[in-house]
């Protein structure tokens, strides 16, 4: 993945206001990137670029091969149900599905056959078998965010993107779930692009990004 010239500019009332000011790095294939600095350094907007979810005033992104910003909504949305993975400080599982149905769920809207198989085999990797049919509310925290894990990593994701994902856990929860997002990491020779005000888990990463004020400090 690269990131080439990227600045985000938005108007505030009638001035402009450079949230990204010409942000360039690469990150090589299986590689670990921890994206740090303090809140409302522009982290989750460099992230929500990186993943095409946001388009930049400037500048480009290359994934496996492809400019994000040459394709239309539409095509971002396909490369990344192809190559991405996500996981949130908010879990972002849907209520109504039980821990192995939310784990289906990406194998089943990109049609594969085998999606339960798979995600039981997903859940076992994260320690949740005894769990697969307890709905979201019946599960702590640290479990929510291993059922994300789990999601995250079942479609065998080429990048995936990490928003502070242990900011809603305690600290020994937290540790738990950082070791195997960078087990299954590790194991499955994934991009991990992580956002984190945590330095001792950015330290753990391959390499560091410190954003000030949307300007890479060196």
């Amino acid at each position: 993945m690269q990131a080439v010239g990227l600045t985000k500019q938005v108007l505030s009332g009638d001035q402009p206001l450079v949230i990204l000011h010409d942000v360039n790095f690469e990150v090589a294939a299986g590689e670990s990137l921890a994206i740090v600095g303090a809140s409302g350094s522009g982290k989750s907007t460099l992230l929500g670029l990186l993943a095409g979810l946001d388009v930049p005033s400037s500048g480009s992104v290359l994934l496996h091969g492809a400019d994000l910003f040459k394709l239309d909504e539409d095509g971002r949305a396909r490369l990344r149900g192809e190559l991405a993975g996500f996981v949130f400080q908010s879990f972002q599982l849907l209520p109504a599905l039980n821990a192995l149905e939310n784990v289906m769920l990406p194998l089943e809207l990109a049609g594969a056959k085998d999606a339960r198989q798979r995600a039981e085999v997903s859940l076992q990797q994260v320690g949740l078998s005894a769990r697969a049919h307890h709905l979201p509310k019946h599960l702590s925290g640290g479990e929510q965010q291993r059922v994300a894990l789990a999601r995250a990593f079942v479609t065998r994701p080429r990048v995936l993107f990490a928003d502070e994902p242990t900011g809603n856990l305690d600290a020994a929860t937290g540790n738990q779930v950082i070791e195997l997002m960078l087990e299954l990491n590790r194991a499955q020779g994934t991009t991990l692009i992580l956002v984190t005000h945590d330095e001792a888990l950015a330290k753990r990463c391959g390499k560091q990004l410190r954003l000030a004020a949307g300007r890479v400090v060196q």
